[in-house]
């Protein structure tokens, strides 16, 4: 099986215009999060997909692997998409670009070791939260699995809801994602569905349609998205003494 990573790196953020080439200790975001990418140890190649000229050439040179996709794609899948047109293999992981304290043993994580009977699929890195903070945070998406560690929802708010125990562990999505090649297709030429839309969560597609989404739980590993100057400065104090890439 070929697997390669892709970072989608959008230049238009609202909060934040031209993030991932904002500078943390002397280089841009994007090149953390390639750098940390680069030693997954099952993925074959690591690109960049980007709306963006300036990004672009960020990337050739500094020889980081890019690929330029349209600025109109609502969500981080059909950019995804449009990038595996070019780039062929049997599965990708989506790499978020705004994460550059993510950790490459996750990464890896996210790598089926077979692939499943379904064509249509994808896995998801989950770690446990471990304060109430995390849990009422709208902005961490919290999950739900079976047995097998497939999904069985995603939402914003805390779930399970603790009415008959109090004995009950958070977990929440982390920004690492991967799609077989069908399923990227498959999100091309599907809408959102009412789950995706009612709680504002892509990884929503899965379920609304049926299709299976295998969680993989890691234990360990920083996990900050940078979507304010508050988050910037924080992964900018935290790294300050340390290597990121």
């Amino acid at each position: 099986m070929r697997a390669v990573g892709i970072i989608p790196a959008r230049y238009g953020s609202s909060r934040l215009p031209g993030k991932p080439l904002l500078n943390i200790n002397g280089k841009p975001m994007v090149q953390h999060v390639y750098e940390r990418a680069k030693k997954a140890e099952n993925l074959e190649e690591i690109w960049v997909a980007t709306d963006s000229r300036k990004i672009l050439r960020f990337c050739e040179d500094q020889d980081i692997p890019a690929v330029l996709t349209k600025d109109t794609h609502r969500c981080a899948a059909h950019r995804l998409q449009e990038a595996a047109r070019q780039i062929p293999a049997d599965f990708y992981v989506q790499i978020n670009g705004d994460e550059p304290l993510i950790s490459w043993k996750n990464i890896s994580a996210a790598v089926p070791v077979r692939l499943p009977k379904e064509p249509e699929f994808g896995t998801n890195i989950i770690m446990p939260m471990t304060s109430p903070a995390e849990a009422l945070d709208p902005t961490n998406i919290k999950v739900v699995f079976d047995r097998e560690k497939r999904a069985l929802y995603l939402s914003r708010t805390p779930i399970p809801y603790p009415y008959g125990s109090l004995d009950c562990t958070y977990y929440k999505h982390v920004g690492i994602i991967g799609y077989s090649r069908d399923m990227l297709d498959f999100y091309q030429n599907s809408v959102p569905g009412p789950l995706e839309l009612a709680e504002g969560i892509d990884t929503l597609r899965f379920l609304d349609y049926g299709k299976p989404l295998y969680l993989i739980q890691a234990d360990k590993g920083e996990s900050l998205s940078v979507d304010t100057l508050k988050d910037l400065e924080e992964v900018r104090k935290r790294s300050k003494n340390r290597e990121l890439g």
